[in-house]
């Protein structure tokens, strides 16, 4: 059966760059992040962190670990960043860790090798590792393996999604690993980067392209999922959530999808520090739907 084509063809450059890059749609972007400074600063200064915990060979195969006030049996959540799958790392989203480990969440915040180092393909397979490693060894720092749920912004929602379309029982781990997602703003086709200056770094290919579609990649893991983007980003990138949202509905899940009045690509991380936001609220809902008493 033949596609249609996708919704960019016909774009021109500019208009392909605005849609599919959010630093042209955001051109102050940098003002939203140095906001975030002061408690990320904060966390890193007082919450108590096991850092720079390696999961894999890479150097950027590594974790840190904000566990919860509780000594066990705490639900567990692993958050994975953006950047394009190619820019930030994990200390510059400590902020994140503060509210969550606050409501006792034991909170995982991962670092992945970044292109042009390295493929997508190694992107994503440093993703799948440090969630099977926080499986196995979370239990350490108090968390509770069978309560793991993930989170991610833009490509980090990409990470996410491989996740969800990843068999746990091949990693010796349960089919059902994973107990809710929340992605954010999120890249699940990366064939549009293509057309963005971005592929300089990314070097993608059809190939790559094709085994990190999360839009056509069969879901094996069907968990409480909610997907969320910013309602002043291009339209063109909220739909890749619409799209993907379909994509789990088409296979029986129930995702509930969420555009968030008022905030675009960047500020949109600040409702990690807003705990009635749409993103802690979508957070809190999954993380506790399986909390013991």
């Amino acid at each position: 059966m033949n596609r249609p084509p996708p919704i960019w063809e016909g774009l021109s450059t500019e208009e392909h760059e605005f849609h599919y890059n959010p630093q042209h749609a955001v051109p102050d972007f940098a003002v939203y992040r140095a906001r975030r400074e002061a408690p990320n600063e904060a966390a890193l200064r007082d919450l108590k962190r096991i850092a720079d915990v390696a999961y894999g060979q890479h150097r950027l195969d590594t974790v840190d670990i904000y566990p919860a006030p509780a000594d066990t049996g705490a639900p567990v959540h692993i958050y994975f960043h953006g950047g394009y799958w190619r820019a930030q790392d994990k200390s510059n989203f400590a902020f994140l860790a503060a509210p969550l480990t606050a409501a006792g969440i034991c909170t995982v915040v991962v670092n992945y090798p970044l292109c042009p180092e390295v493929t997508l393909d190694q992107v994503v397979a440093s993703a799948r590792e440090s969630i099977a490693w926080t499986a196995r060894h979370i239990v350490e720092h108090g968390g509770d393996p069978k309560r793991i749920t993930i989170s991610g912004h833009s490509a980090g929602a990409h990470l996410c999604a491989a996740a969800l379309a990843t068999d746990w029982s091949s990693y010796g781990l349960a089919a059902d690993l994973i107990q809710g997602a929340v992605l954010i703003s999120g890249i699940f086709d990366p064939a549009p980067a293509v057309r963005t200056s971005v592929n300089a770094e990314l070097r993608l290919t059809p190939d790559i392209i094709a085994r990190n579609d999360f839009e056509r990649q069969p879901t094996r893991v069907i968990c409480p999922t909610w997907i969320i983007a910013g309602g002043r980003e291009p339209w063109q990138f909220i739909d890749q959530s619409f799209r993907y949202a379909h994509h789990l509905h088409r296979q029986g899940g129930d995702p509930g999808v969420i555009v968030s009045p008022g905030y675009h690509h960047f500020d949109i991380l600040d409702q990690y520090l807003e705990p009635h936001s749409d993103v802690m609220r979508s957070i809190m809902s999954v993380a506790r739907k399986n909390r013991t008493s």
